[in-house]
């Protein structure tokens, strides 16, 4: 009985990836894989760990400032953090969210928010949420030299519209909006919390990649919120999310074993002082 084995994949090079290096991981069915970063640190490792694109999503509303939706984060806000994470990717791409509602005050608002984005920090993208309502949008940040990266499907930023954080099932709108997007210049679209069968018909139809999050495993790549990746999340966490690892419960130990040895008098011992 011969054995299956899956194609190898290709090892991360250490060049700083592009917008049209993604066009070809696509081409060529190569997945992509994004995940959220905030800070130098965690941006420094996820980086060195091979993730090809780094998110600095507005969902440090609600990670870092413990804010119910991603609605309360302000431009500035996402510019400190921003200008953190581009100092540390050395080969990941880093996209940085449009925090709301920016993409709603126009044309010239969003070119210039955007631009400060990147004048500001060493990041190469925005992202924004919408399709074809954000087409004119996308296409002068596209004019303007700005690589835009869209969301369809669920849009966290519209939570209060679209009455909760919901199944999104129409595959028309999804096709429209996201088609829109591709039309106007957009070079990926985060595809967030659709049916798989849904996630499949749209990476068939586009010709720029799909980023997948609750959105199946045929899209062209998966983006993950990473203190959800790691086990860090304090709340609720949606039933798309896989942990690979436990780090809250990691820190929490090594934080009362702290504790406890500071209350001993047994840190700092002799090898820990001068």
């Amino acid at each position: 009985m011969t054995r299956k084995t899956k194609p190898d994949t290709p090892a991360p090079s250490s060049r700083r990836l592009t917008v049209s290096a993604f066009a070809k991981m696509k081409r060529a069915g190569q997945k992509i894989t994004m995940l959220t970063a905030y800070d130098f640190t965690m941006a420094r490792l996820l980086d060195q760990a091979g993730v090809d694109m780094l998110l600095v999503g507005d969902s440090l509303a609600m990670v870092v400032q413990g804010h119910d939706n991603t609605l309360p984060v302000t431009l500035d806000e996402m510019i400190y953090h921003a200008e953190m994470v581009g100092r540390a990717a050395q080969r990941a791409f880093v996209v940085v969210d449009l925090p709301f509602p920016i993409n709603h005050q126009g044309v010239h608002q969003t070119v210039m928010a955007a631009g400060r984005i990147l004048k500001e920090t060493r990041c190469q993208a925005v992202k924004l949420e919408g399709g074809a309502d954000q087409a004119d949008v996308i296409a002068a940040l596209v004019t303007a030299g700005i690589p835009v990266v869209a969301h369809v499907g669920l849009r966290p930023q519209a939570v209060h519209a679209m009455g909760g954080y919901k199944i999104q099932r129409d595959l028309d709108q999804l096709i429209t909006d996201a088609q829109a997007a591709q039309d106007a210049g957009a070079f990926a679209v985060v595809v967030e919390c659709v049916p798989a069968e849904m996630g499949k018909a749209l990476t068939g139809k586009l010709s720029i990649p799909t980023i997948g999050i609750g959105a199946g495993p045929d899209c062209d790549g998966q983006v993950l919120v990473c203190n959800d990746m790691l086990g860090l999340s304090c709340d609720y966490v949606p039933s798309f999310v896989k942990a690979y690892a436990d780090l809250g419960s990691a820190i929490e130990t090594a934080a009362k074993t702290w504790c406890d040895e500071v209350r001993e008098s047994e840190f700092p011992d002799a090898d820990h002082s001068f």
